[in-house]
């Protein structure tokens, strides 16, 4: 089953240095329906102004992925961890057993990300913050693995969980198998999925398929993120 959630229709916050577009609840934005997918519990679309950013915070046991559409973040944390990751890379942070750190926008122009969080299958684990340059090259028959929680790709997690992401030609039409269940994202660009239209900014649900037809209707970047039915402890 293929459930699309529309850009314009997902939840919205305005903060000034933050426009923040929420995938499912969080925050002031409360959805009964929209509680999570999965294991998967948010998914928050920011536009962050040059300058700004997240002060240092705290987190426990969550899996937090920070894929960066535009621009750069730059973060630091209590573990003593520190990086700034561009446009296309991605950084993954284990809050585990408890850490502080905060996210900010050092640039001089507005940084995109989508902030996704993943519940983990194990609590109370060390913290740990890591990130990864991917190449920008399009892709013509699959999307590279980016994150995953069996060491099979270049960034690892605490949950069977499996990211997907790349940029695909106009025209250029691929078979993505599913594993367990999967979130689709459209970063930049117009797709066909099993003949639906999906737009830059939607969200897309995808249930009990094996697996999903995507077509290229302009050049695109889409980010897929495969997760288990519910966390386990």
């Amino acid at each position: 089953m293929i459930t699309i959630y529309p850009y314009e229709e997902l939840g919205h916050a305005q903060h000034g240095w933050l426009d923040a577009r929420h995938h499912f609840s969080f925050a002031d934005y409360h959805n009964p329906k929209r509680m999570s997918f999965g294991a998967l519990r948010v998914i928050n679309d920011d536009v962050i102004k040059a300058g700004a950013g997240f002060d240092t915070h705290g987190h426990r046991d969550m899996e937090i992925i920070t894929y960066v559409r535009k621009g750069a973040i730059t973060h630091r944390d209590s573990q003593g961890n520190e990086g700034r990751t561009e446009a296309g890379d991605v950084q993954v942070m284990s809050a585990g057993k408890g850490v502080y750190h905060s996210e900010f926008n050092l640039e001089s122009e507005e940084t995109n990300i989508y902030q996704i969080w993943i519940e983990p299958k194990e609590r109370g684990v060390k913290p740990d913050w890591k990130s990864h340059s991917f190449p920008t090259e399009q892709i013509s028959n699959k999307l590279p693995l980016l994150v995953s929680g069996d060491g099979t790709a270049p960034l690892s997690i605490q949950q069977d969980a499996y990211i997907h992401a790349g940029r695909l030609a106009k025209d250029t039409v691929i078979d993505h198998p599913i594993v367990q269940q999967a979130y689709l994202l459209v970063s930049d660009g117009e797709l066909d999925i099993n003949g639906k239209r999906i737009r830059k900014g939607d969200g897309v649900q995808i249930s009990d398929m094996r697996s999903v037809e995507i077509k290229a209707i302009s050049n695109a970047d889409i980010l897929i993120i495969d997760v288990p039915n519910s966390p386990t402890h």
